[in-house]
């Protein structure tokens, strides 16, 4: 039975006499902001503990605790197994139109190569299990263009040095603070980086300006040489992507 705001506050001396109200938001659920007058936060209660594809919530926070020593994300207050409490920063939440910005890309990739900086989370995203998981719900599927997706991601091998990836770079996990931090760390661990690349661009429809914009800034103006990894990635992001959005109608 899933945990109410007010049992798991009320076991937290912090927070005990703290105020909430239910966060609605995209894919979001189960989630309040949380206001204790001197600080806020955001509350996370899941129905069971999480599974492969996301990571636990204790590894989710181990995660996010090592990118906010480095300004990447907001701090981790608690965590259970099945409650997640982060630290609630103002700032604004990207929306599409600030990637028209070039000084927004720029600044992204910048603290996209910072990210990918961050020590080894010891486990390595599976694309192609997620697939496989994400195929298996879909109903009354396509099952010439999922065989397709399953293709494309399955040939996307991983390459020998991988890194910490967020893996769920779409503009409402991108906040700045006006420095970029990154929000839902539920599915970081190591990665191929391209991933986290392609995800802005084929997520979002990136132009070939946009595109290029984003690579040199992240390659210290030596972008060029990547357009064809990039492209490689957006195809398996892609093929991912579209599993994912079936699975859940």
């Amino acid at each position: 039975m899933t945990e109410t705001p007010d049992a798991v506050l009320s076991g937290l001396p912090d927070w005990a006499d703290a105020s909430f109200e239910r966060l609605e938001c995209g894919q979001t659920l189960n989630s309040w902001i949380i206001d204790a007058g001197d600080r806020k936060a955001v509350l996370k209660i899941d129905d069971a503990p999480r599974q492969a594809p996301f990571n636990t919530r204790q590894a989710e926070a181990q995660i996010q605790t090592t990118a906010a020593k480095r300004g990447l994300a907001n701090r981790v207050f608690h965590v259970t197994d099945t409650v997640l409490i982060t630290e609630y920063v103002d700032g604004v939440i990207w929306s599409l139109d600030c990637l028209e910005d070039s000084a927004n890309i720029e600044q992204l990739a910048i603290a996209l190569r910072r990210l990918h900086s961050l020590p080894l989370t010891g486990r390595t995203f599976d694309a192609a299990g997620a697939a496989r998981e994400y195929a298996r719900r879909i109903a009354n599927r396509d099952e010439e263009k999922v065989r397709d997706c399953l293709r494309k991601i399955e040939a996307g091998a991983l390459p020998p040095n991988l890194c910490c990836c967020h893996n769920d770079l779409v503009v409402a996990n991108i906040l700045n603070t006006p420095e970029t931090r990154f929000l839902d760390w539920e599915y970081a661990c190591d990665n191929d980086p391209f991933f986290d690349l392609a995800t802005i661009v084929a997520h979002h429809g990136l132009s070939e300006a946009q595109c290029t914009t984003l690579l040199d800034a992240y390659f210290d103006g030596n972008g060029a040489r990547w357009h064809e990894q990039l492209a490689r990635q957006s195809d398996v992001y892609a093929a991912l992507l579209y599993l994912w959005e079936k699975s859940r109608r």
